[in-house]
């Protein structure tokens, strides 16, 4: 029965992200990003019905944060039944009944501290938001192995600093990439350009240079998504 839920959920998951087949120009590219995507979080759904390591990841998510509004009192760990953790502030589970965390939205909390690289033990996590925070220091150069799963990370309105790291290009199932208000200085990686399924990015308001990614036609990608930043060039803003 917790199999078939798992199908029918994931089945709805790709077929929501089909609104990429509509198009007039069918991209192949993406629909093999899709299935890739689809078929390995069944194998993980086939075989992982309960994961002690999601129970972990939003323990050491929560110890690596400073909370000073105690938003996250309710993350109480004291209660082992199955799912638990899927009553917690702002954390979604694929089955309210199981410990396998879907999306962590900390947006907006007041939340301190560097990147929590505990997350990567919610190995089934597809959302991540920890925008309006303050969450300082680099983004993990590693992150695809931290957040493979990923079809949405919103970073924005931080204090991030230094280079974006050319692993993000390898976060093969990015649908939103949210990088705007920080500190963020250097070139944007040409590679994020083959994020096949990306369909909005943001890298406004940050300390970039020198030519932007060329995205697919996947991806509708505005002036403003590079507005004030220090000398950014190339379509859509004027040539480099």
């Amino acid at each position: 029965m917790m199999l078939h839920y798992h199908r029918h959920h994931l089945l709805k998951f790709l077929w929501v992200r089909a609104g990429f087949f509509t198009r007039k120009t069918f991209d192949f590219r993406v629909l093999l990003t899709l299935v890739k995507f689809f078929l390995q979080l069944i194998v993980r759904g086939s075989f992982t019905y309960s994961s002690e390591s999601d129970v972990e990841c939003l323990e050491a998510t929560k110890d690596s944060l400073g909370d000073p509004n105690a938003y996250l009192t309710t993350w109480n760990f004291d209660n082992k039944t199955e799912g638990f953790i899927c009553n917690f502030t702002r954390i979604d589970c694929w089955h309210p009944d199981e410990n396998r965390v879907l999306s962590i939205r900390l947006g907006n909390m007041e939340l301190e501290g560097r990147f929590p690289l505990g997350v990567a033990g919610c190995s089934s996590l597809t959302s991540l938001d920890l925008s309006n925070n303050t969450i300082y220091g680099n983004i993990p150069n590693n992150i695809s192995n931290i957040l493979g799963f990923l079809t949405s990370l919103d970073l924005s309105s931080n204090q991030l600093s230094g280079k974006i790291p050319l692993n993000l290009a390898n976060c093969t199932y990015l649908n939103v990439l949210k990088l705007n208000n920080n500190q963020l200085s250097g070139q944007i990686p040409a590679k994020i350009s083959q994020l096949n399924l990306l369909k909005e990015f943001s890298a406004a308001n940050n300390k970039l240079t020198d030519q932007v990614p060329q995205f697919s036609s996947n991806a509708t990608i505005l002036p403003d998504s590079y507005a004030n930043n220090a000398r950014l060039c190339g379509n859509p803003l004027p040539p480099c």
